[in-house]
């Protein structure tokens, strides 16, 4: 089971609670079924798997297909989101979510909305998403680009990949890329 809250920045992110349960082996928690989500027609295809140090930043990245849900195993992570489509009532709107892999719990993110995340520590983060990787459909956003907002509180130098120092800042993107 989960408890599921809907954003009050961004519409259609959703971050939930996993109920867990535990006893003196361990504990079990569910964290993923397609009947909690809002679109229900969605269908998960394809399960990944990432892991990052303390420091790296991945992203921003956005899609226009794909939906992603975000679950983190371990470790504790920053996630940073902008809602980039067009037609949104909260198109512009930029929200960061901290999350730990010690409390069970998961972020749903729309097609549109353009995410990312700083490692605080080492995490290994699971997500699911509805298409198959298509790299023609995986478009960047400079994730320090202060027309964001994002206030990702980070110490020290960012860790990010050359294809990721490459997005352009939110002012560039080309209209053609934006969601609807």
């Amino acid at each position: 089971m989960a408890d599921f809250v809907e954003s009050t920045h961004i519409q259609g992110v959703l971050t939930a609670e996993h109920r867990a349960f535990g006893d003196e082996r361990g504990r079990f928690s569910e964290v993923f079924r397609r009947e909690w989500f809002p679109d229900r027609s969605w269908e998960a295809i394809q399960l990944n798997r990432s892991e990052s140090r303390a420091g790296v930043v991945r992203g921003l990245h956005y899609h226009l297909k794909q939906i992603d849900y975000w679950h983190c195993l371990s470790g504790q992570l920053r996630i940073g989101l902008h809602d980039l489509r067009l037609s949104s009532p909260t198109r512009g709107a930029s929200q960061v979510i901290d999350v730990d892999g010690s409390c069970p719990g998961g972020v749903y993110i729309p097609c549109g909305v353009a995410h990312g995340f700083l490692a605080v520590t080492y995490i290994v983060l699971m997500y699911v998403v509805d298409q198959y990787y298509d790299g023609a459909d995986e478009f960047g956003v400079a994730w320090d680009d202060p027309e964001l907002g994002l206030d990702w509180r980070l110490d020290g130098a960012a860790i990010v990949s050359d294809r990721d120092r490459a997005n352009p800042p939110l002012a560039a993107l080309d209209s053609d890329t934006l969601p609807p």
